[in-house]
């Protein structure tokens, strides 16, 4: 495939993830070129699941592992919960991850966004403890998953823990983790709502090169019961333009890195 090719096709995937859907001529403008090859390109990423075409257009494909959720309103509510904001965080972290690297997501509804924002790249490798993560990602060749095994901790969750999970991170080196958290808090931390989750992320982190936490501007200051690590072992904060310069400056203090998406 050429290069031109390519690059259409990662302009389209790009502004997919921004939006949601989208017409032939708001992608005309997008990636120029002409409506046929538009349309060309629009096939090819559909034959890869990543997007669907529609009447004068196309959509992002969110997968059907989804869909015995649609109805539960605990699910609805955290899917919907900053959904914005998780969206454009999801697009700035994955613009940090390199060919050839190998990343860690930990379970959320952010670094979900940042797995389905990776899904058409090449030569990365991802280490999960989500399954959801872990089923948007196994039908991509491009990219390796690699899920840690473990127990599911509550009814409608997608994180595993236990034993398994840590075990399996024991032998596993990561060049970067991406960190979604409930709580960021300049003294205490970053935390998490369970113990057992907060220690496979705790695991992660060790075994990873560079921390990255994923959390929009409405978690930072707060505190959740499990504690993860220490906010001077974070190396960068993506959050959204909605974090004031007061929420972020006690994270620049400690010498973290902050992206606004």
């Amino acid at each position: 495939m050429s290069e031109s090719i390519n690059r259409r096709s990662e302009q389209i995937i790009k502004f997919l993830l921004r939006t949601g859907t989208a017409t032939i001529e708001e992608l005309l403008a997008v990636a120029g070129s002409s409506a046929p090859s538009i349309r060309r390109d629009l096939a090819r990423l559909e034959s890869r699941g990543l997007i669907r075409r529609t009447h004068g257009g196309a959509e992002l494909v969110e997968p059907l592992l989804y869909e015995p959720f649609r109805y539960d309103s605990s699910f609805l509510a955290r899917e919907q919960r900053h959904a914005a904001e998780k969206r454009r965080i999801g697009l700035a972290a994955a613009e940090m991850v390199q060919a050839g690297e190998t990343i860690g997501l930990t379970a959320g509804t952010t670094t979900t966004h940042i797995g389905r924002s990776l899904r058409h790249r090449d030569k990365i490798q991802v280490v999960t403890n989500a399954i959801n993560i872990g089923m948007e990602l196994c039908n991509q060749p491009g990219i390796r998953t690699y899920l840690t095994g473990g127990v599911v901790p509550w009814a409608w969750s997608f994180s595993l823990t236990g034993n398994a999970a840590l075990t399996f991170l024991d032998d596993v080196y990561m060049d970067t983790v991406f960190l979604s958290v409930t709580g960021l808090d300049a003294e205490r931390g970053a935390t998490s709502l369970e113990t057992d989750e907060a220690l496979v992320y705790r695991k992660m982190l060790k075994q990873s090169k560079k921390v990255i936490v994923a959390a929009d501007s409405s978690k930072l200051g707060k505190v959740s019961p499990a504690f993860i690590c220490p906010a001077n072992e974070i190396h960068v904060l993506i959050t959204d333009t909605g974090a004031t310069p007061e929420a972020v400056a006690p994270f620049e203090r400690q010498g973290i890195q902050i992206i606004r998406a």
